[in-house]
């Protein structure tokens, strides 16, 4: 991958910033031959004590994209937690193409395959209220989630309220 694009959003990226996420994310080549550019944002929030800096990096791929966040107490430790969490991405990933390929793998590392993904462990069904989405806000606090689904009563749509790491509310709803 030799294709970077770079935003800075209330911080100015210097050459050795740069030059740093450049050789963590080129690091990444040998998880997957595929990568064909990345978006990479450097912010900084002066108002947040604990982990100021945050890193966000978008990887473009073939059949999709490859997208992590992290923050840390500056951009260089940001950096090696997004390029450590990319990395486990694209291993699940390559082993995801792998196993679809090579259906035809010996049983033993069919199973070795299955323990490392991810699994569906629980099903919850939940009965979808219209509500406004401050309702929807109100319930979620109450029960101490990070996100409700619930049918918005002004778009009679089905959304999803989430807590924003900024403290403020996100609101998801499906493209008309």
């Amino acid at each position: 991958m030799n294709i970077y694009q770079f935003i800075g959003r209330h911080i100015e990226i210097t050459d050795a910033m740069r030059n740093y996420a450049q050789e963590k994310l080129a690091k990444l080549d040998r998880f997957s031959n595929q990568i064909m550019d990345a978006k990479v944002v450097m912010s900084y929030s002066s108002n947040k004590k604990v982990n100021p800096a945050k890193v966000e990096v978008q990887i473009n791929v073939p059949h999709g994209i490859v997208r992590a966040e992290e923050s840390g107490a500056d951009s260089y430790a940001a950096i090696d937690l997004v390029t450590d969490k990319l990395e486990r991405q694209l291993k699940r990933l390559k082993g995801r193409f792998i196993s679809r390929r090579n259906e035809d793998l010996p049983e033993i590392y069919q199973e070795e395959q299955a323990e490392e993904e991810p699994q569906i462990v629980r099903i919850k069904k939940h009965v979808l209220r219209p509500m406004s989405a401050e309702d929807a806000a109100l319930q979620m606090d109450a029960l101490g989630h990070d996100f409700y689904m619930f049918l918005n009563s002004d778009s009679n749509l089905i959304s999803v309220i989430y807590l924003r790491d900024d403290g403020h509310y996100g609101l998801i709803e499906p493209k008309k």
